[in-house]
């Protein structure tokens, strides 16, 4: 089966499920269909590869952070159940898929299933970690598990516990997975640990949860959580010390996201002072329902969510993906023409030098020994001409790959959008023209179908509103059933 037959049918069960789920959003597959077809003939996808399968159909929560800041301890105690394994050391060194179980069972199931089933968005996860680290693809079950199990809160969700980003060697593989986790996730819960003071010791969580939250247009999916704030109670400073975790995290790119804090009853001794222990419970409480408000949220947000991002996409291919790759394909063929003219006047220069060194000028009458029997023969003529054509053509050939090859460079190869390298190496391969001014597969055309995208989106939008508004207060029952 061919990898675009292969995507087609994986869609197509996508849309099975959705019938059965969300039927709103059936039709939102079809759209990113139409929006893959446009990025694979501007080179922008390969062929076999969507849109659809770069965010989550599921509603998805992501717990992250180093170990020992108490990630698995808040899971436990959000979904009232010890499921995950607790402690002051790096206790879990797998991404653990959460979701829910019918028959009120809890198992663990391998990475496999993760892996091999379309539905869930780890599908072929394995190729993304063979790409990363030769080998590693086949050791799935080494970076993913699965856990269903019956708790309520779970019901149409997945929670995600990841393992401290100091607690892993196998450091590439562990990170890319990160990245697709946060990538596909609609919410991000980034857990540090009150009882450090500083944050210097993390800093790949800063640069992978902070600097990296503030490169994305969706940031406010991010919550920073101050867990096990409990252990200030005794010197009752606890905005000392949030306020001095805010500005680390400023230092260290954060302008957006929530700032939040916790601590498990469970793990506590209460401070003596009641009146300071009450005030620390209360913020506790406070944020702990600000949190499960955020969770709960996602599964009414998903559907916007997914539904922005299709406009998101076509606005950015036309406006962001669309004007670099002019800008580089600009760029390659102003230098391309001026290498060739260097290379060829180079090569004229240094015929005619030869040319006179070897005698083969009577004053200004060119007359090399080989003339009289080019003349006197068709195919010795033919062949005079076409080898330095051949030749030129060749030369022109390889200037042009050796000025895509640096230029390139300059390009990113991972965006939102697609590969914009690929795109451009597309552009600058035989047969496309050095001339050409627009990228391959960009006409009016291609403009009007992304317009249509954003209105379809729009209209999606407004159904999804019909299911939970009704601005003109007429037949409020009618919008309690659709809702």
């Amino acid at each position: 089966m061919t990898p675009a037959k292969r995507m087609d049918e994986r869609l197509k069960r996508l849309q099975e499920h959705l019938k059965r789920e969300n039927p709103v959003l059936v039709d939102v597959v079809d759209k990113f269909r139409g929006l893959d077809r446009i990025a694979i003939k501007l080179g922008l996808l390969a062929d076999g590869d969507s849109y659809a399968t770069q965010i989550s159909w599921w509603p998805m929560i992501a717990v992250m952070g180093t170990f020992s800041a108490g990630k698995s301890s808040f899971i436990n105690t959000y979904l009232g159940l010890d499921l995950q394994r607790t402690g002051n050391q790096a206790v879990d060194d797998k991404f653990t898929v959460i979701t829910f179980s019918p028959d009120g069972s809890t198992r663990t199931l391998p990475g496999l299933a993760l892996d091999g089933d379309p539905r869930f968005p780890f599908y072929q996860i394995s190729e993304e970690i063979e790409r990363v680290t030769a080998g590693e693809g086949a050791k799935i079950d080494n970076y993913l598990q699965m856990k269903v199990t019956p708790s309520e809160v779970l019901r149409g969700r997945i929670l995600i516990d990841s393992p401290g980003f100091d607690a892993d060697e196998q450091r590439k593989s562990t990170l890319r997975i990160t990245d697709h986790i946060i990538q596909l996730s609609d919410l991000v819960l980034v857990f540090f640990d009150a009882r450090h003071p500083e944050p210097g010791a993390m800093q790949d969580t800063l640069e992978h949860l902070v600097k990296g939250s503030q490169r994305r247009s969706d940031s406010s999916k991010f919550l920073f959580i101050l867990n096990q704030i409990d252990t200030s109670a005794r010197e009752d400073n606890l905005e000392d010390i949030v306020s001095s975790w805010q500005k680390s995290l400023v230092q260290a790119g954060m302008s957006t996201g929530n700032f939040y804090v916790l601590f498990n009853d469970r793990l506590v001794v209460p401070a003596a002072d009641e009146a300071v222990w009450a005030r620390y419970v209360a913020k506790r409480d406070a944020d702990f329902k600000r949190i499960d408000t955020r969770i709960r949220d996602v599964n009414t947000d998903r559907a916007y969510r997914i539904t922005g991002s299709m406009e998101s996409l076509a606005n950015q291919i036309e406006q962001q993906a669309v004007p670099h790759l002019t800008t580089a394909l600009k760029r390659w063929r102003k230098d391309t023409l001026i290498w060739d003219a260097i290379a060829f006047s180079g090569i004229v220069v240094g015929l005619g030098l030869l040319s006179v060194w070897l005698g083969w000028w009577a004053g200004l009458r060119f007359n090399p020994p080989w003339l009289g029997l080019v003349q006197s023969s068709d195919v010795a003529l033919g062949i005079a001409i076409a080898v330095p054509v051949l030749l030129l053509l060749l030369l022109h050939f390889w200037i042009r790959a050796k000025v895509a090859g640096y230029v390139g460079k300059t390009l990113p190869q991972k965006e939102s959008f697609g590969n914009l390298l690929q795109a451009f190496r597309k552009n600058t391969r035989f047969p496309h023209l050095l001339l050409s001014t627009s990228p391959a597969g960009w006409n009016p055309l291609t403009r009007s179908r992304l317009s249509g995208v954003r209105d379809s989106a729009d209209r999606f939008v407004q159904s999804l509103n019909d299911r939970f508004t009704n601005p003109s207060g007429q037949e409020p029952a009618a919008v309690e059933k659709k809702a």
